[in-house]
Protein backbone atom coordinates (compact mmCIF):
# COMPACT_ATOMS: atom_id res chain seq x y z
CA UNK A 1 0.00 0.00 0.00
CA UNK A 2 1.49 3.47 -1.03
CA UNK A 3 1.05 5.47 2.02
CA UNK A 4 0.47 9.13 2.53
CA UNK A 5 3.17 11.20 3.84
CA UNK A 6 4.97 14.67 3.85
CA UNK A 7 8.73 15.35 3.71
CA UNK A 8 10.63 18.25 5.01
CA UNK A 9 14.28 18.92 6.77
CA UNK A 10 17.89 17.12 5.72
CA UNK A 11 20.31 14.84 7.01
CA UNK A 12 19.56 11.11 8.08
CA UNK A 13 15.83 10.23 7.82
CA UNK A 14 13.47 9.96 10.40
CA UNK A 15 10.10 8.45 10.12
CA UNK A 16 7.42 9.37 12.64
CA UNK A 17 4.12 6.80 12.99
CA UNK A 18 0.93 8.47 14.44
CA UNK A 19 -1.19 6.55 16.74
CA UNK A 20 -4.58 5.68 16.55
CA UNK A 21 -7.53 7.94 15.23
CA UNK A 22 -3.99 10.13 14.33
CA UNK A 23 -1.88 11.38 10.95
CA UNK A 24 1.11 13.01 9.97
CA UNK A 25 -0.39 16.29 10.57
CA UNK A 26 -0.56 15.61 14.24
CA UNK A 27 3.64 15.77 14.35
CA UNK A 28 4.26 18.62 12.24
CA UNK A 29 5.50 20.83 15.59
CA UNK A 30 7.20 17.60 16.36
CA UNK A 31 8.69 17.02 12.88
CA UNK A 32 10.07 20.77 12.30
CA UNK A 33 11.41 20.77 15.80
CA UNK A 34 13.55 18.19 14.40
CA UNK A 35 14.11 18.66 10.74
CA UNK A 36 17.66 20.25 11.42
CA UNK A 37 19.03 16.83 12.64
CA UNK A 38 17.25 14.48 10.26
CA UNK A 39 14.97 14.43 7.11
CA UNK A 40 11.41 13.84 8.70
CA UNK A 41 9.03 12.17 6.83
CA UNK A 42 5.57 12.28 8.48
CA UNK A 43 3.22 9.57 7.82
CA UNK A 44 -0.43 8.82 7.04
CA UNK A 45 -1.08 5.17 8.20
CA UNK A 46 -3.72 3.22 6.46
CA UNK A 47 -7.26 4.04 7.26
CA UNK A 48 -5.70 7.13 8.67
CA UNK A 49 -5.23 10.78 7.26
CA UNK A 50 -4.83 11.06 3.15
CA UNK A 51 -3.58 6.80 3.47
CA UNK A 52 -5.68 4.52 1.52
CA UNK A 53 -8.38 2.58 3.08
CA UNK A 54 -8.07 -1.19 3.68
CA UNK A 55 -10.41 -4.20 4.96
CA UNK A 56 -6.98 -5.37 6.38
CA UNK A 57 -5.60 -3.92 9.66
CA UNK A 58 -2.77 -5.64 12.05
CA UNK A 59 0.21 -5.25 12.63
CA UNK A 60 1.46 -7.11 10.02
CA UNK A 61 0.15 -5.12 7.27
CA UNK A 62 1.09 -1.81 9.36
CA UNK A 63 4.69 -3.11 9.57
CA UNK A 64 5.09 -4.03 5.66
CA UNK A 65 3.62 -0.85 4.71
CA UNK A 66 6.43 1.45 6.68
CA UNK A 67 8.70 -1.32 4.74
CA UNK A 68 6.93 -0.80 1.18
CA UNK A 69 7.25 3.28 1.52
CA UNK A 70 10.96 3.00 2.74
CA UNK A 71 11.46 0.68 -0.52
CA UNK A 72 9.52 2.99 -3.13
CA UNK A 73 12.12 6.02 -1.32
CA UNK A 74 15.11 4.20 -1.64
CA UNK A 75 15.26 4.28 2.12
CA UNK A 76 17.78 1.50 3.49
CA UNK A 77 18.02 2.63 7.12
CA UNK A 78 16.26 4.96 9.19
CA UNK A 79 15.37 5.83 12.38
CA UNK A 80 11.73 5.50 13.22
CA UNK A 81 9.60 7.19 15.87
CA UNK A 82 5.84 6.05 16.60
CA UNK A 83 3.57 6.66 19.35
CA UNK A 84 0.90 4.20 20.63
CA UNK A 85 0.08 1.90 17.51
CA UNK A 86 2.73 3.93 15.49
CA UNK A 87 4.76 2.23 18.06
CA UNK A 88 3.35 -0.84 18.07
CA UNK A 89 4.22 -0.86 14.47
CA UNK A 90 7.82 0.42 14.38
CA UNK A 91 8.57 -2.63 17.01
CA UNK A 92 7.12 -4.88 15.03
CA UNK A 93 9.00 -3.77 11.76
CA UNK A 94 11.99 -3.19 13.76
CA UNK A 95 11.97 -7.31 14.92
CA UNK A 96 11.32 -8.09 11.30
CA UNK A 97 13.63 -6.03 9.45
CA UNK A 98 16.51 -4.65 12.31
CA UNK A 99 19.27 -3.83 9.77
CA UNK A 100 16.82 -1.55 8.54
CA UNK A 101 16.70 0.27 11.46
CA UNK A 102 19.11 2.85 13.10
CA UNK A 103 17.21 4.02 16.22
CA UNK A 104 13.96 3.02 17.52
CA UNK A 105 11.83 5.87 19.56
CA UNK A 106 8.53 4.51 20.96
CA UNK A 107 6.64 6.93 23.01
CA UNK A 108 4.19 5.41 25.53
CA UNK A 109 2.94 2.17 24.49
CA UNK A 110 4.70 -1.73 25.42
CA UNK A 111 5.56 -4.75 23.27
CA UNK A 112 2.72 -6.54 25.56
CA UNK A 113 -1.13 -7.14 24.76
CA UNK A 114 -3.77 -5.15 26.52
CA UNK A 115 -6.81 -7.12 25.10
CA UNK A 116 -7.27 -8.48 28.66
CA UNK A 117 -7.02 -5.23 30.50
CA UNK A 118 -9.12 -4.77 33.97
CA UNK A 119 -10.53 -2.01 35.85
CA UNK A 120 -10.21 1.82 34.67
CA UNK A 121 -7.83 1.01 32.05
CA UNK A 122 -9.50 -1.20 29.79
CA UNK A 123 -8.32 -0.37 26.37
CA UNK A 124 -10.57 -2.39 24.42
CA UNK A 125 -13.49 -0.93 26.56
CA UNK A 126 -12.36 2.56 26.38
CA UNK A 127 -11.57 2.31 21.90
CA UNK A 128 -15.42 0.20 21.68
CA UNK A 129 -16.94 3.02 22.95
CA UNK A 130 -14.89 6.50 20.79
CA UNK A 131 -15.40 3.92 17.27
CA UNK A 132 -19.25 3.59 18.44
CA UNK A 133 -19.68 7.22 19.09
CA UNK A 134 -17.88 7.96 15.87
CA UNK A 135 -20.18 5.85 13.88
CA UNK A 136 -23.58 6.71 15.69
CA UNK A 137 -23.09 10.50 14.76
CA UNK A 138 -24.89 11.20 11.68
CA UNK A 139 -22.50 13.59 9.68
CA UNK A 140 -24.82 14.49 7.08
CA UNK A 141 -27.19 16.37 9.99
CA UNK A 142 -24.82 19.36 10.71
CA UNK A 143 -23.39 22.43 9.25
CA UNK A 144 -20.34 22.58 11.39
CA UNK A 145 -17.76 21.19 13.79
CA UNK A 146 -19.36 22.42 16.51
CA UNK A 147 -22.66 20.68 16.14
CA UNK A 148 -20.85 17.73 15.39
CA UNK A 149 -19.14 18.06 18.97
CA UNK A 150 -21.98 18.81 20.70
CA UNK A 151 -23.02 15.16 19.46
CA UNK A 152 -20.08 13.41 20.46
CA UNK A 153 -20.24 14.62 24.04
CA UNK A 154 -22.04 12.29 25.71
CA UNK A 155 -20.58 9.25 24.53
CA UNK A 156 -16.58 10.94 24.48
CA UNK A 157 -16.83 13.27 27.12
CA UNK A 158 -13.28 14.44 27.56
CA UNK A 159 -12.75 17.79 25.71
CA UNK A 160 -9.19 17.62 24.38
CA UNK A 161 -10.33 13.96 22.91
CA UNK A 162 -12.84 15.13 20.90
CA UNK A 163 -10.67 18.04 19.78
CA UNK A 164 -7.60 15.85 18.57
CA UNK A 165 -10.87 13.18 16.90
CA UNK A 166 -12.42 16.36 14.76
CA UNK A 167 -9.46 16.82 13.70
CA UNK A 168 -9.95 13.99 10.84
CA UNK A 169 -13.25 15.82 9.86
CA UNK A 170 -12.92 16.88 5.90
CA UNK A 171 -16.21 18.03 3.57
CA UNK A 172 -16.61 15.74 0.56
CA UNK A 173 -17.25 17.01 -2.58
CA UNK A 174 -21.06 17.42 -2.02
CA UNK A 175 -20.39 19.71 0.97
CA UNK A 176 -20.55 16.99 3.39
CA UNK A 177 -18.90 16.24 6.61
CA UNK A 178 -16.82 12.99 6.71
CA UNK A 179 -14.61 11.15 8.32
CA UNK A 180 -10.57 10.40 6.78
CA UNK A 181 -10.56 7.48 9.18
CA UNK A 182 -12.21 4.00 8.48
CA UNK A 183 -13.69 3.75 11.00
CA UNK A 184 -15.67 0.82 10.56
CA UNK A 185 -12.57 -1.07 9.29
CA UNK A 186 -10.73 0.22 12.53
CA UNK A 187 -13.66 -1.36 14.67
CA UNK A 188 -13.41 -4.59 13.25
CA UNK A 189 -9.62 -4.87 13.68
CA UNK A 190 -9.82 -3.68 17.27
CA UNK A 191 -8.85 -6.76 19.00
CA UNK A 192 -5.49 -7.36 16.82
CA UNK A 193 -4.38 -3.08 17.07
CA UNK A 194 -5.11 -4.12 20.92
CA UNK A 195 -3.11 -6.94 20.67
CA UNK A 196 0.77 -6.88 21.35
CA UNK A 197 4.01 -7.78 19.59
CA UNK A 198 4.06 -11.38 17.94
CA UNK A 199 6.60 -12.78 20.54
CA UNK A 200 6.08 -15.64 19.08
CA UNK A 201 8.02 -14.87 16.34
CA UNK A 202 10.70 -13.46 18.66
CA UNK A 203 11.17 -16.26 20.02
CA UNK A 204 13.14 -15.70 23.35
CA UNK A 205 15.42 -13.12 20.65
CA UNK A 206 16.50 -9.98 21.58
CA UNK A 207 17.52 -7.15 19.54
CA UNK A 208 20.36 -4.86 20.16
CA UNK A 209 21.59 -4.22 16.99
CA UNK A 210 20.08 -0.70 16.92
CA UNK A 211 19.83 1.87 20.32
CA UNK A 212 16.35 1.76 21.86
CA UNK A 213 14.54 4.53 23.69
CA UNK A 214 11.01 4.11 25.68
CA UNK A 215 9.48 7.48 26.48
CA UNK A 216 6.88 7.22 28.92
CA UNK A 217 4.29 9.33 30.04
CA UNK A 218 4.28 9.87 33.89
CA UNK A 219 0.88 9.28 34.46
CA UNK A 220 -0.44 7.11 31.70
CA UNK A 221 -1.05 3.13 32.69
CA UNK A 222 0.40 2.03 29.24
CA UNK A 223 3.92 1.15 30.45
CA UNK A 224 4.25 -0.16 33.66
CA UNK A 225 6.57 -1.85 35.64
CA UNK A 226 5.89 -5.41 34.21
CA UNK A 227 5.76 -3.80 30.61
CA UNK A 228 9.45 -2.56 31.82
CA UNK A 229 10.58 -6.03 32.14
CA UNK A 230 9.49 -7.28 29.15
CA UNK A 231 10.58 -4.44 26.91
CA UNK A 232 14.04 -5.48 28.85
CA UNK A 233 13.46 -8.49 27.82
CA UNK A 234 12.93 -7.68 23.77
CA UNK A 235 15.77 -4.60 23.78
CA UNK A 236 17.90 -5.28 26.38
CA UNK A 237 20.02 -1.99 25.92
CA UNK A 238 16.68 -0.26 26.02
CA UNK A 239 16.60 3.18 27.47
CA UNK A 240 13.02 4.14 29.28
CA UNK A 241 12.30 8.19 30.13
CA UNK A 242 9.56 9.31 31.95
CA UNK A 243 7.97 12.54 31.00
CA UNK A 244 6.29 13.86 34.67
CA UNK A 245 3.07 15.37 34.57
CA UNK A 246 2.33 13.86 31.13
CA UNK A 247 0.02 11.17 30.27
CA UNK A 248 -0.45 9.29 26.80
CA UNK A 249 -0.17 12.15 24.90
CA UNK A 250 3.13 13.13 26.30
CA UNK A 251 3.86 14.63 23.20
CA UNK A 252 1.06 17.23 22.81
CA UNK A 253 1.50 17.66 26.67
CA UNK A 254 5.11 18.66 26.71
CA UNK A 255 6.22 18.86 23.55
CA UNK A 256 9.26 20.84 24.40
CA UNK A 257 10.52 17.95 27.06
CA UNK A 258 9.21 15.71 24.32
CA UNK A 259 11.22 17.20 21.66
CA UNK A 260 14.68 18.10 23.79
CA UNK A 261 14.20 13.77 24.77
CA UNK A 262 14.30 12.81 20.83
CA UNK A 263 16.62 15.11 19.84
CA UNK A 264 19.28 13.94 22.67
CA UNK A 265 18.86 10.37 21.82
CA UNK A 266 19.16 11.43 17.82
CA UNK A 267 22.75 12.78 18.07
CA UNK A 268 23.51 10.41 21.08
Amino acid sequence: MRLNFQSFGSGHPLIILHGLYGSGDNWLTIGKALAGFSEIFLVDQRNHGGSPHSDIMDYQSLASDLKELMDNLEIKQAAILGHSMGGKAAMWFAIENPGRVSRLMIADISPRSYLNDEGPSNHMEEHDGILETLMNVSLHSYNSIGEVDRQLENGIPAKRLRQFLLKNLYKNEEGFYQWKLNIRSISRNLPGLTDGVNLQSINGRSFCQFPVLFIKGEKSPYILQPDIELISEIFPQARIITVKNTGHWLHAEEPEEFIKIVKKFIIS
